[in-house]
């Protein structure tokens, strides 16, 4: 049986399932291991980690919930905290919007990549070249959020650190607006958000790029692209203050666990903490040579189970709100049984979005990709059981999700 327990339960001879936090809080080679020595227990006490999986099966047991009941509680939690509408209706269809979007994307992975290998020159950031990128983001992200929020998930390994910048500029550029700040904090989250990990730039690559968990020394070294970015922001020009908070603050957690000060609550300015919210997501949606990506509602469930300590718990249900229980994008189970993916938050809320008919269950059969409108009386009350995973139906949400199906 997996269960969720205090580390302060810990001991030898239990079998770690899960270290319950994003791959870039921890040096463990391995996410699931048989704790058998006292300076990985003491590792564990000493870190911002504060409950673990154990797998009683393949080690010692402790008191604790089973982690199947601890997560439907957590689905029930996440739910009752979703607000009965979602908000406004996109300006655009998923549809149209898509291959505007696409370019945006394309063209600012090219920007932001040279821009950063420029820093790794040694050269000054052309903030003039980010600016344009920037409000095209922002536009796409009025006419309809939720497009280009999704393409953001398609990254290349070679090019991770890259692509993950723009997602980052993404996602908190539609969670700035979810939070109805002015179009020019908008903007200046934005390059923020492009700009929080320039000083990975000044990491040694065969750190930076490793295939694998870091050691304790090179685990150090990464943790110091923040003040390297710091150094690096602050002698550029047209750097804005906003800016500069989302570079330095976008690891430090809620619990003082992070860095690069250990700041704690709100020592943490709140657009630091908007930042540390759309980082972990990006990253642990994201697939790595070590680190397969989760699917966006189960990294939904994981970012509202870490707001007990390491993120702030109000901020991740706006940002919940913002993208969606059920993110655009994501693999659902329909009342009917019939699989879909979602496409479109919908007018009536986030339990109700706009799907894309994809497989019959019961018939074992791919359908005839067609969109429907839960919050519509056409769907005949059809609603979302659950989601599913990809995988185990040989199912790409991608494939589906960019089709260009005629109205």
């Amino acid at each position: 049986m997996i269960k969720k327990i205090r580390k302060e339960d810990l001991e030898l001879g239990m079998f770690i399932h899960d270290l319950n936090c994003g791959w870039m809080d921890h040096v463990f080679f391995r996410r699931r291991f048989l704790l058998k020595k006292e300076e990985d227990l003491q590792k564990i006490l000493e870190s911002g980690i504060d409950e673990v999986d154990i797998d009683t099966d393949r080690g010692l047991d402790a008191p604790g919930p089973s982690r199947d009941a601890f997560d439907e509680e957590l689905r029930r939690r996440m739910q009752d905290s979703a607000p009965r509408f979602a908000g406004e209706v996109p300006q655009t269809p998923h549809r149209q919007e898509l291959e505007v979007a696409r370019k945006i994307q394309s063209e600012a992975t090219q920007v932001v990549t040279h821009v950063l290998n420029d820093v790794r020159l040694g050269k000054q950031i052309e903030v003039e070249r980010l600016s344009p990128v920037v409000g095209q983001i922002t536009e796409s992200i009025l006419r309809n959020q939720g497009t280009l929020v999704s393409l953001c998930r398609i990254k290349e390994r070679d090019t991770y650190t890259f692509q993950h910048s723009v997602s980052v500029c993404t996602l908190l550029v539609t969670f700035c607006r979810y939070m109805g700040m002015s179009r020019e904090v908008i903007q200046e989250a934005g390059m923020g958000g492009m700009l929080h990990d320039i000083g990975k730039m000044r990491v040694p690559d065969h750190i930076l790029n490793k295939p694998g968990k870091l050691t304790d020394p090179e685990f150090e070294t990464m943790k110091g692209h923040v003040n390297l970015g710091l150094e690096i922001l602050g002698r550029t020009p047209g750097i804005t203050d906003t800016a500069l908070l989302i570079s330095g603050e976008h690891h430090e957690r809620w619990g003082g666990s992070g860095y690069p000060n250990g700041k704690k609550g709100g020592e943490i300015s709140q657009l630091g903490r908007m930042a540390a919210i759309v980082d972990v997501y990006d990253a642990i949606t994201s697939n790595r040579v070590y680190h397969t990506g989760m699917e966006p509602p189960v990294a939904l469930q994981k970012l509202f189970e870490w707001s007990n300590h390491h993120l702030d718990e109000e901020l991740v249900q706006h940002f919940i709100q913002a993208i969606g229980i059920y993110p655009v994008g994501s693999l659902v189970r329909l009342a009917s049984d019939r699989l879909a993916v979602v496409v479109e938050q919908g007018a009536a809320g986030l339990l109700y979005p706009v799907v894309r008919l994809v497989y019959d269950i019961k018939r074992r059969s791919r359908l005839e990709p067609r969109d429907e409108d839960l919050s519509s009386a056409e769907s005949g009350g059809d609603r979302i059981l659950g989601t599913e995973s990809p995988e185990a139906w040989h199912v790409n949400p991608f494939d589906f999700l960019t089709l260009d199906l005629q109205p």
